[in-house]
């Protein structure tokens, strides 16, 4: 027998903290039957290590991904003060 689904989101919770992307700044959502990741990671790589390791810490559990990719390159000029 499967934990709940509840179970199942915290086990996913404390993966993404301790795994090496050590990502915090994503938020795990239970809504409907469906779970929610949202929030931003710093590179494509990271946001598919957590797609990953969802996937797999909640198989069969609809999933949906709304984690962004924020950008830190450096401004392309400098800003104009006045």
């Amino acid at each position: 027998m499967k934990e709940p689904v509840e179970y199942r989101i915290e086990h996913l919770r404390q993966r993404l903290a301790a795994a090496d992307i050590a990502e915090l700044g994503v938020r795990v959502d239970l809504r409907g039957d469906t779970v929610v990741l949202s929030g931003t990671v710093a590179t494509p790589e990271c946001r598919a290590a957590v797609r990953r390791i969802a996937e797999a810490e909640l198989a069969g559990v609809p999933l949906l991904t709304d984690v962004v990719v924020g950008h830190t390159d450096p401004p392309e000029h400098a800003e104009v003060l006045r």
